[in-house]
C-alpha cells in the first residue's frame, strides 16, 4: 500500500494512499480538521480534570499532538490509547511539519516519542499525559467503560465500510463510560443510523472546511 507526502490546504501535511484515493487527513486543512472535530466537538465538551481518550486510527499522531498541547492549556490530564493497525513510518514522520505548523517546538521531542515508543506499554510523554499504542485491527477492540472519549478517525466507509458498521459502534458504545462522547468526521447517514442503533445519540454538527457536516455521539447511561 504505496503513501505518499502531500500539502493540505492549510500548509500542514499528511499521507495519501494512491491506490485508494485516500487521505489521513482532510486535503481541505489537516490541522484545522483535527482541531474542528477533535478538539472544538470533543475534548472541549469533557469538562473534567481527568480525561481517557481512545483513538481509532492514531495514524501519524496528530490528533495525539494538538490534545496533547490543548490539555495543558486546559489543565486536564490525559490518558490516551491510541489504536493503528497499520503503523506510520519513522521515515514518513520525519516528514510530517506538524510541530512547526502548530508552532509547538517544545513538544518535538514528545512527538517523536510517541511514534518510537513501544507498543503495548503506558508511557509518558509529558507531564499530565501518558499514551499506550495498541497495534491491532479495530474489531479486537473489547475495552469495556474505560474511555470518556472517542475520537474515531478510521478511513471513510468509502473506502473501509466494515469500519463504520454496528458490530464496530457497538465496541465503542460498550468502550464508553456513563455519559461518554465519540467524535468523528463523517457525517454519512448510515454511520448516523449505525450510531443511533447501537443506542447512541447523535448530534449532526458543522463540519470542517470542506465538510458541510460531522458527528458526534453520547452515551446517555
Amino acid at each position: 500500500m504505496k503513501r505518499t507526502i502531500i500539502t493540505t490546504a492549510d500548509g500542514s501535511r499528511t499521507l495519501a494512499i494512491e491506490d485508494w484515493n485516500e487521505h489521513y487527513h482532510s486535503t481541505h486543512g489537516a490541522v484545522n480538521e483535527a482541531f474542528h472535530v477533535f478538539i472544538d466537538h470533543g475534548l472541549a465538551v469533557c469538562a473534567q480534570k481527568e480525561v481517557s481518550i481512545l483513538e481509532v486510527g492514531f495514524g501519524t499522531g496528530l490528533n495525539a499532538l494538538i490534545t496533547m498541547h490543548e490539555a495543558k492549556k486546559r489543565n486536564q490530564s490525559i490518558a490516551y490509547t491510541g489504536v493503528e493497525a497499520y503503523p506510520v513510518s519513522l521515515d514518513e514522520v520525519d516528514q510530517l511539519n506538524y510541530v512547526d505548523e502548530l508552532d509547538v517546538p517544545h513538544l518535538r521531542t514528545a512527538y517523536l516519542k510517541m511514534h518510537q515508543c513501544p507498543w503495548g506499554v503506558e508511557v509518558p510523554l509529558t507531564p499530565g499525559f501518558t499514551l499506550v499504542k495498541q497495534k491491532k485491527d479495530f474489531d479486537q477492540i473489547s475495552d469495556q467503560g474505560a474511555f470518556d472519549l472517542i475520537y474515531f478517525d478510521a478511513f471513510g466507509p468509502r473506502v473501509q465500510p466494515e469500519l463504520w458498521t454496528f458490530s464496530i459502534f457497538s465496541k465503542m458504545f460498550n468502550a464508553l463510560r456513563s455519559k461518554g462522547v465519540l467524535v468523528t468526521y463523517s457525517a454519512k447517514g448510515s454511520v448516523r443510523r449505525a450510531l443511533q442503533e447501537v443506542g447512541f445519540s447523535v448530534e449532526r454538527l458543522p463540519g470542517p472546511p470542506g465538510k458541510r457536516e460531522m458527528l458526534r455521539g453520547r452515551k446517555s447511561q
